[in-house]
């Protein structure tokens, strides 16, 4: 079922009928065109076939799970922006559906408003900023954000909306640390009441499909993010701090040489008790000489005896 697209066609797939109804009515007063399904395998062959602006997907779908359908779509290297519905409580799912691919995600029950503010901050996030020719760097890494095209060492990188607009963000001002809340308000729109992990679990996808060059995203901990183009420096740890572990690392080496020096010294000092054992054998020898002439008085004795018939 499709409504006529105004600022475009949006997919909804979700099996419980009431709430697809609730979301294509929110939609359509907004202006959207809708085309909902109410199962994963219909819902995954609409989206290849009707090329929505955006997908809203439950998570739990008879036929195939919402996650599986975000993650054959982004197999298949198709980013429109995704916004999973969920039921769950378990943090594991939102986070799954998230590092799959997906935007974005909303806990039931909702507010059919948020949601479609939701809808619209990710479309506005997909058109770009006002100044969406400057093409921007940072070491190996390079983004156009008219094109919206992601290079590293000019080997492209598959971004969604949301991770593109993330470290576009970041590249703006370069070295400037921005908190989880700032993130979540200037890149997502939303207020920071809305739980800054949907925040950590982004950067981490980043820092996956940038390899190498993952160290750019800095983690400060305790404040937030920043992309700095200083190497030597893990992105999990901020730059001052991480200099100090080195310097001290330094320290332990230097300090490790004394023990050895020190562990040869109980070598040598070890070698005069040795010479020490030598003594006591030099003068149990002479126990043994003088044991001789003992020895040799007793012969006395002896021949004493054997004279005694000649005198």
């Amino acid at each position: 079922m499709t409504d006529a697209p105004g600022k475009g066609l949006v997919l909804v797939i979700e099996d419980e009928r009431p709430i697809a109804d609730l979301v294509r009515l929110y939609l359509s007063r907004d202006g959207f065109g809708v085309h909902v399904e109410h199962d994963g395998t219909a819902g995954l062959a609409a989206a290849r076939k009707v090329r929505p602006v955006a997908c809203i997907v439950d998570i739990a779908l008879p036929g195939l799970e919402g996650t599986e359908i975000v993650k054959r779509m982004r197999a298949e290297g198709d980013w429109t922006p995704v916004i999973l519905l969920t039921a769950r409580d378990d943090e594991v799912d939102r986070i799954l559906g998230l590092e799959l691919g997906a935007d974005d995600y909303v806990t039931k029950p909702f507010s059919p408003r948020e949601l479609v503010t939701r809808v619209r901050a990710l479309l506005r996030r997909a058109a770009g900023p006002p100044d969406g020719g400057v093409v921007r760097t940072l070491g190996p890494l390079r983004l156009d954000p008219a094109r919206r095209e992601a290079t590293v060492d000019g080997v492209p990188l598959f971004l969604t909306p949301t991770e593109f607009d993330l470290l576009q963000h970041l590249l703006v001002r370069p070295g400037r640390v921005f908190t989880r809340d700032e993130l979540l308000g200037a890149v997502w729109g939303y207020a920071p009441a809305a739980g800054t992990r949907t925040v950590d679990v982004h950067v981490a996808q980043v820092r996956a499909k940038l390899g190498d060059a993952a160290t750019l995203i800095r983690t400060v901990r305790g404040v937030g993010y920043t992309a700095d183009a200083t190497t030597g420096h893990p992105p999990d740890a901020p730059r001052e701090t991480a200099d100090l572990p080195r310097g001290a690392a330094d320290a332990p080496r230097g300090a490790a040489d004394a023990p050895r020096g020190a562990a040869d010294a109980p070598r040598g000092t070890t070698g005069p008790p040795r010479g020490t054992a030598d003594a006591p054998r030099g003068t149990t020898g002479p126990a043994r000489g003088t044991t001789g002439p003992a020895g040799g008085t007793t012969g006395p004795g002896w021949g004493a005896t054997d004279t005694g018939p000649d005198a």
